[in-house]
């Protein structure tokens, strides 16, 4: 039974305080209940953990900070006023508090010092104490983990003491003492056992829960001229003209709007400020005329009307404007040509002052001058204003390291609310310094301690940006590891000192060691860490010259770079032979100090930098950093020294694990955490690399266990890190359930990095668009060379967490391929072919053009939704394309040869063939290819006889209503997706269901579009068709367009609305609800001139204008899966077999260019309760959507022999359907072989059912929603 303890304190005027701590029954917890009585006053507890033999305060971690203490209010509570803690960190060892009194602002204390009551934990939980041996047991790991050092007494209890706070951690978090005891044994000493099984034991104990590490941020607002527009920026621009806007910028303030608008007028610069405020309403502003930060009063010459001066500012008064919609007050202001950088402003209005959260609003200005001759880069994160002023201050940027760290701080703290458009432009002009395209130092003498103080400046800015906006935390963190550390007082000052110190001890005051020196007074930078370390290298060397300038040149130091300093060096190095030990220890220390400054991301200076007297201390006590991180941390230092490998990897990724709370929520001297993290992660990589050389691919636990070391690293580098979260969980689950030579654990294992590899390439994709418009355009203008413009994010993109998963994932691939069977071609439609080699990077690039001579298509991306061209014979891709995407149809049933490659070498040596002629030959393990050298006859016959047969349609004509149900669907009427659903309808048992289904019949678009409503959009139609009949393809665009201007005929509106309520189907709702259908049903009309389907329609010389289009509507049933059957196996071409592909929520995933392969598996009709998986999912996302309406397109050219019309058309949900990300490591179908196989089953005896009931092969798509099968539609299989 949990005990009691009971504390009290007298206070003034009679107040009485009565502290009551409890343990609770779990065992984990501690109850302290702070009871004042007899009390008038209202009180406030000012309260901090105490750590054992740690006098500093500390918050729990469950709470937020702030200043390393909490302030909690008593509340009443019958007669007494109460505060009640509850604290589940055992570490606790007492509670420090002062009272401050709320209504005067004082602090009581006890005799001038703190109050404290103790927390003893053990006397709290008796029935909890924890056995001596069991922390015996644990003291001993501690020791172990250390490497066994030789421990004095005091050493090893200290040992003792941080084996029962992690003892009582564990208990704390429900682990229980039985528990504690099974993993408590001391591994016996052995040597160690290679074997599989120990390697996948070592990751089963690595299992974490990742889901903690989520950082997951809304994309903002964009903030750099290419905003979202508003009604008040819409009303303002109609108002001045649009012409002239150099940049927008708009703040949310409560309900208010305020809108700036920057003009160029004939070289003057304009400013139109806007507000949806009422009432009268005063701008109270000034201007910057250097710098952002500055208020300067406005120049008489540039106040606008209702204008006066007032303490050291101007007010003006808003001006009403209105509209028949809106009503808004603006202010124009005509700064002239005088050169102003910003300016800064509140609003007085209803009687307060509106400010920007706090602080004033602030408006950067773009320069008005002319942008002649600047390049033409466009993209949603660029900030130009800044990029432009980047290049117009580069020269003296360029003076010094110290003056390029100054501009930095200050266009930093100018664009730090501009979007992450800013963020991005000072990480590429950083990245551009450090890669050295950019010149270091010119003509300057800057003492070092001047360079340490503006790096400090500039990291404590980017700090700041780090706490206050998340969603930049990315950039940042590229940033920061571009640059050093920095720091105030001697920290810079000792580069220069020390230098001495090292010339007078050694001897060498001379030679290259005084051509350093002065180099080092007059501008020290990066460079010198590096010219410390070859120096060291060459005494440690027994002073071999080779070793030195090896160094210089492994990190891009040349004779000519050396030579190239405003104080050059140009001498080697020369020292006696008696003064090594003295120059190894001298140059040691002194590449600390360099390092110090200039090498953020060196993980000994950070690892020093926290664990330091003076500073660390400080950074762990604000921070709530745990022991056991202090400890990982020496464990790390030294197995870095040691070259310990596959110790240092597990190590290094458990104390970024341990740091990472710290980082997502850090309280004080951020960067120093952040600084570390950088480093780990750096020495992360580098040490992985190192481990790849010897790293059996072969060996699947061995590779696994990597694996999973750089997911965990990926998953804490990652911001807005969902899906690698997700990958890392569905890689635990692969990993324990690891069988050798297993093929569904294989295909299991594929389908996992199948999905890394498009998470990765989505992220570089994600880079491309972030970073390389603004390397485009600021490296033009400072005049990089091009290619270091061209490869700037690829270069980014390597020295990322992510390079080294896809080295492991493409290594280990053909290792898992060999073992489920797979080879290194998935072959989707199957047929020999001989063409000449085309490569192309996107399919859908070419899907237009006509080849003149059987060619086969290399193409590196597919999506599923293209058109093959005319004239090809075989498309080879390594894009994973479902088998029942729109493409694959088309392919198999133009005997058109489709496959998917998985080995990269193959792939690449393909390409290299490209112009040259080769026969391809299907068979059952894959592709056969050959050199062409030999025109083959029977493959040429099959080039020939695919070619279009001129399938003819004939138009179909209105009946006389706008909207039928499913009763009176006819095949005259609607398409055969409508009249399959009627059929089924009345032919299917109860347990396959049939969704209520009404139709807009054919005639339907023609007979609304003749309304006299729509005279002008039909004229509009008319003439572009004429175009379009000239062959001008860019009509197509504009008919879709002019389709949805259409507006709705009344009649067409009441039977559609009556329609679905006699039907009992979903109502459209309000108003807004009949805008969306209307749209949708307008959508799916306008994709009859979608440029897939009328260059489908002209291959297979189909009329375009005969095609009619229906519209099916639906109710969407919002399901657990979608499915989509074939009842003849349409790889194989086995009857016998039904083909069936599943994906999580609705199927538009699955028939959609949706990317990653679905859930796929294979049934005997023979024997429909086996299913046979044959791929596993690797779909990211699911779609999920609320009680809505689908618009299916129903057109008469879907199912006509000899032409594979369907997916050609569009079917548009009313209300957009929500991307989920896929989280598959507890997916019933996946974990769950029972399920997977009941479900399995059933879907394969609907299809074989629906086969039956037509008597041919079906293409079928359905629904599972809570166990029930739901068929939407059925049409023969092509």
């Amino acid at each position: 039974m949990a005990t009691t303890k009971v504390q009290e304190f007298q206070l003034i005027e009679g107040t009485q305080l009565q502290i009551t701590v409890t343990g609770l029954p779990n065992g984990s917890s501690v109850r302290a209940e702070f009871h004042l009585k007899n009390c008038t006053r209202t009180w406030i507890l000012h309260w901090g953990c105490i750590y054992q033999g740690n006098n500093n305060w500390y918050v729990p971690s469950e709470h937020s900070s702030k200043q390393g203490a909490l302030q909690t209010p008593f509340v009443k509570s019958g007669n007494d006023y109460v505060v009640i803690l509850e604290l589940r960190d055992p570490r606790v060892h007492a509670i420090e508090f002062v009272l401050k009194d709320g209504s005067h602002n004082r602090w009581l204390k006890q005799h001038n010092g703190n109050f404290r009551v103790e927390i003893p934990w053990n006397d709290l939980h008796p029935q909890h104490r924890i056995p001596k041996n069991l922390i015996e047991r644990r003291a001993h790991k501690i020791w172990d983990r250390k490497g066994r050092p030789q421990s004095s007494a005091r050493e090893q209890q200290i040992d003792y003491d941080n084996a029962i706070r992690e003892l009582q951690s564990e208990l704390a978090r429900g682990i229980s003492l039985d528990d504690l005891h099974a993993n408590s044994t001391v591994p016996v000493e052995k040597e160690v056992n290679s074997e599989p099984h120990q390697t996948m034991n070592q990751l089963y104990h690595r299992k974490h829960d990742v889901q903690k590490w989520l950082q997951k941020y809304a994309e903002p607002i964009n903030i750099n001229g290419s905003v979202h527009s508003s009604v008040l920026a819409e009303l303002s621009k109609r108002s001045i003209g649009e012409e002239n806007v150099v940049s927008q910028k708009i703040f949310h303030v409560r309900n208010y709007e305020i809108m700036v608008l920057q003009r160029d007028v004939k070289g003057d610069c304009r400013l139109w400020i806007a507000t949806n405020m009422a009432g009268p309403t005063v701008l109270h502003w000034g201007v910057a005329k250097f710098s952002a930060g500055e208020w300067l009063i406005p120049p008489p010459d540039v106040l606008p009307e209702k204008s006066k001066l007032v303490h050291g500012a101007c007010q003006t008064h808003f001006t009403d404007m209105s509209s028949r919609e809106y009503s808004y007050q603006f202010i124009d202001i005509n700064l002239k040509r005088g050169g102003f950088v910003g300016i800064q402003f509140v609003i007085w209005s209803g009687g307060y002052w509106v400010n920007n959260n706090g602080a004033n609003f602030v408006v950067n200005l773009k320069s008005v001058a002319s942008t002649r001759g600047k390049p033409n880069v466009d993209g949603k994160y660029i900030l130009k204003w800044l990029l432009d002023e980047i290049s117009e201050r580069e020269k003296e940027a360029e003076r010094s390291l110290m003056h390029r760290f100054n501009i930095a701080t200050e266009l930093t703290e100018r664009c730090k609310d501009d979007g992450e458009g800013g963020c991005i432009g000072i990480m590429v002009w950083m990245r551009f310094m450090a890669t050295r395209h950019l010149t270091w130092n010119k003509n300057y003498n800057v003492k070092p301690r001047e360079i340490s103080e503006a790096l400090e400046r500039f990291t404590n800015s980017m700090e700041k940006i780090y706490l206050q906006q998340p969603i930049k935390r990315e950039i940042v963190r590229l940033t920061m590891a571009l640059v050093g550390r920095g720091g105030q007082g001697d920290v810079g000052q000792r580069i220069r000192d020390e230098i001495l110190v090292i010339q007078r001890n050694n001897h060498c005051k001379s030679g290259m060691m005084e051509e350093w020196h002065q180099k080092l007074h007059n501008n020290s930078s990066a460079d010198d860490v590096i010219i410390c370390e070859a120096l060291l290298n060459y005494v440690r060397s027994e002073f071999r010259i080779d070793a030195y300038w090896k160094t210089l040149k492994a990190n891009g130091l040349t004779k000519e770079r050396l030579a190239s300093y405003d104080r050059p060096i140009v001498s080697e190095p020369r020292f006696r032979n008696d003064g090594k030990e003295g120059l190894i220890r001298d140059l040691t220390m002194y590449l600390k100090t360099l390092k110090a400054v200039h090498s953020g991301a060196d993980l000994e200076s950070a690892i020093d930098t926290v664990l330091s007297p003076s500073k660390g201390h400080h950074v762990f006590a604000a921070n709530g950093l745990s022991p056991k991180l202090q400890d990982l941390l020496s464990l790390v230092t030294r197995l870095v020294r040691e070259e310990n490998t596959d110790s240092l990897i597990e190590k290094l990724v458990d104390v970024r694990i341990e740091l990472h709370p710290a980082l997502r929520a850090p309280r004080t001297r951020a960067k120093d955490l952040l600084f570390l993290d950088i480093a780990l992660e750096s020495c992360f990589k580098t040490t992985i690399e190192k481990r790849l050389i010897s790293l059996n691919f072969n060996n699947p636990p061995e590779v696994m266990f990597v694996i999973c070391m750089v997911l965990e690293n990926l998953c804490l580098s990652t911001y807005n890190n969902e899906e690698i979260i997700f990958c890392t969980k569905d890689w635990y689950r692969v990993s324990e359930a690891y069988r050798p030579h297993d093929v569904q654990w294989a295909l299991q294992t594929k389908a996992v990095l199948d999905r890394l590899q498009l998470v990765l390439a989505d992220r570089c994709q994600h880079y491309f668009r972030l970073i390389q418009p603004t390397a485009r355009y600021l490296g033009q203008l400072l005049r990089v060379d091009k290619h270091g413009i061209d490869v700037f994010t690829e270069e980014v993109i390597r020295a990322g967490p992510g390079a080294v998963l896809s080295t492991l994932v493409n290594k280990f691939d053909p290792s898992l391929r060999k073992i489920a069977n797979l080879g290194c071609w998935q072959v989707i439609s199957s047929a020999d072919a001989y063409g000449f080699l085309v490569c192309v990077n996107e399919l859908i690039v070419v899907q237009n053009k006509v080849y003149s001579k059987p060619t086969v298509i290399i193409a590196s991306k597919v999506t599923g939704e293209e058109e093959i061209p005319d004239g090809v014979v075989a498309v080879l891709t390594p894009s994973m394309i479902d088998i029942l995407s729109h493409v694959s149809i088309r392919a198999r049933n133009s005997k058109i040869c489709f496959a998917t490659c998985f080995d990269q070498n193959v792939f690449r040596n393909l390409k290299s063939k490209e112009g040259r002629a080769i026969s391809i030959h299907t068979k059952s393990t894959g592709l056969l290819i050959s050199d062409g050298n030999n025109y083959d006859v029977s493959v040429r016959h099959i080039f020939i006889s695919s070619a279009p047969r001129g399938v003819i349609s004939k138009g179909k004509k209105f009946f006389g209503h706008y909207v039928i149900s499913s009763k009176e669907f006819t095949d005259e009427m609607v398409g055969s997706k409508s009249y399959n659903i009627k059929f089924l309808q009345e032919r299917v048992p109860s347990w396959i269901k049939i969704p209520t289904s009404v139709a807009l019949p054919f005639g339907t678009f023609e007979n609304a579009l003749s309304d006299h409503s729509n005279k002008d959009v039909a004229h509009k139609i008319a003439a572009f068709k004429d175009s379009l009949n000239r062959g001008d393809l860019t009509k197509l665009k504009a008919i879709q367009e002019a389709i949805l201007q259409m507006s709705a005929p009344i009649a067409l509106r009441n039977e559609l609305i009556n329609k679905l309520r006699s039907e009992r189907m979903s109502s459209l709702g309000d108003e807004s609800g009949w805008n969306r259908s209307w749209m949708a049903i307008k959508k799916v009309w306008a994709s009859k001139w979608n440029e897939r389907a009328y260059v489908s329609c002209k291959k297979t010389k189909l009329d375009h204008d005969a095609v009619c289009m229906a519209v099916l509507i639906q109710e969407v049933i919002c399901g657990d899966y979608a499915f989509v059957i074939h009842t003849n196996n349409p790889v194989s071409g086995d009857s016998s077999e039904i083909y069936t592909e599943v994906v999580k929520g609705l199927g538009e995933t699955l028939v959609g260019a949706y990317p990653g392969r679905a859930m796929s598996f294979i049934t005997k009709k023979t024997n429909l309760k086996s299913p046979t998986v044959i791929s596993y999912p690797s779909k990211r996302i699911a779609l999920y959507s609320k009680s809505s309406i689908i618009f299916r397109s129903d057109s008469n050219n879907e199912d006509l022999e000899g032409n594979a019309g369907a997916g050609l058309y569009d079917s548009v949900i009313m209300d957009e359907a929500e991307e989920v990300v896929v989280d598959y490591s507890r997916e019933p179908l996946i974990v769950d072989k029972d399920f997977r196989v009941r479900l399995f089953s059933t879907i394969a005896e609907a299809g074989n059912m629906i086969e039956t009931l037509y008597g041919s092969p079906q293409d079928i798509e359905g629904v599972v929603k809570g166990g029930h099968i739901y068929i939407v539609q059925a049409r023969p299989q092509v």
